[in-house]
């Protein structure tokens, strides 16, 4: 297959529209036409994971952190991410990210983490606003079966864990068809009036284009009628963090012994110990010590992720045990989350998990 098969499956899975605004999550380097000799799947880009890519045979990076960030002006080699570009394109070997679009997916980074620790009951801690859009357009009667499938099919109609949603009003149109028209019904000239069928659907914003273009491949009028309006609801799918209980309390001390052993952590950083019991647990992989409101106000017993800034320990150490865990630590079973798509889309892909420690941070 070509590697812009294997891209296409993993933006289906986390489309980019789901990034964050800082990032530069997808195609960092090279050319997609190319045929998959194999995918080495790993958190960063180092020159050692590029090495290895080389010594496998394998054209195709995928990682979890972009390795470009930033525009750059000259590629010299002055540092790794140069370095890294240099060896990738001189070996034709392409890197694709998949980054905050995947920690806010459904099935992404955070579920991973929830996963590993045992969580029950998982739901977004941080869910996304003003990303849907309701579609509303007026279809003859006897084609709204057709019109409303294909606008599924398209990515519509999906609230919660129900697809194939809709409301639908029957009514009736008028339009008359003017010298120049080919009207689907009624006659050039002649008021005509039609029995038809309002539809109300729901999609996420970034698949305005696509329901569009489906929408106008099907709608059997020259002219169809529709409208999108922007919903404040709030998307419970997509977001950042997740919350969740364990099925039995733990102690403080217990918690944090269990977490320190799965995630192999060198050293888990705490908050003050207040001899409260923890079931209820909310995280975030990486840097997500900017969830800390949320996780209290739902309250949480604890919160774990990547990264906390000194002050955060004085700010909430009296309202949750704060646990930070490194953010390479957090987020090191993302490529579990490649592998898995991988496999299950191309099993005649040859992948694997890098086997370099790309963790810059180390524990003496």
């Amino acid at each position: 297959m070509k590697i812009k098969e294997i891209v296409n499956a993993l933006e289906m899975f986390a489309p980019l529209p789901l990034q964050d605004g800082f990032d530069n999550a997808g195609l960092q380097i090279g050319l997609t036409d190319a045929e998959a000799t194999g995918a080495l799947l790993c958190l960063d880009v180092t020159e050692a994971v590029v090495d290895e890519a080389v010594t496998l045979g394998y054209n195709l990076i995928v990682s979890h952190h972009p390795l470009i960030f930033k525009g750059y002006k000259s590629i010299t080699g002055k540092d790794y991410v140069e370095r890294c570009i240099m060896k990738a394109i001189k070996n034709d070997i392409t890197i694709f990210s998949m980054h905050t679009n995947l920690d806010n997916a459904p099935q992404g980074v955070n579920y991973k983490i929830a996963e590993k620790i045992g969580l029950q009951n998982i739901r977004i801690l941080d869910p996304k606003e003003n990303a849907l859009l309701k579609l509303v357009t007026f279809v003859p009667a006897k084609m709204a079966g057709i019109v409303r499938q294909a606008l599924f099919e398209a990515g519509c109609g999906c609230i919660g864990n129900y697809d194939a949603c809709s409301y639908n009003v029957e009514g009736e149109g008028t339009f008359r068809a003017q010298e120049g028209t080919h009207p689907y019904c009624g006659k050039i000239g002649e008021l005509h009036k039609e029995p038809e069928t309002r539809i109300e659907t729901i999609l996420p914003a970034y698949l305005r284009s696509a329901v569009t273009k489906a929408l106008l491949a099907v709608h059997p009028y020259e002219e169809p009628a529709y409208d999108f309006y922007p919903l404040a609801n709030t998307w419970n799918q997509v977001g950042s963090g997740i919350i969740g209980e364990l099925k039995e309390p733990e102690t403080e001390t217990d918690f944090l012994k269990r977490i320190k052993k799965t995630f192999e952590v060198g050293c888990v950083k705490h908050s003050r110990l207040n001899g409260r019991l923890i079931q209820t647990v909310a995280l975030c992989g990486g840097a997500g010590a900017f969830l800390l409101p949320k996780a209290v106000s739902q309250r949480a017993d604890v919160f774990i992720t990547g990264e906390v800034k000194y002050h955060d320990y004085f700010s909430y150490e009296h309202s949750i045990l704060i646990a930070e865990i490194g953010h390479y630590e957090s987020e090191q079973y993302t490529k579990e989350i490649f592998y898995s798509i991988l496999r299950e889309m191309f099993p005649a892909l040859e992948v694997q998990m890098t086997r370099v420690n790309t963790n810059p941070i180390k524990y003496l």
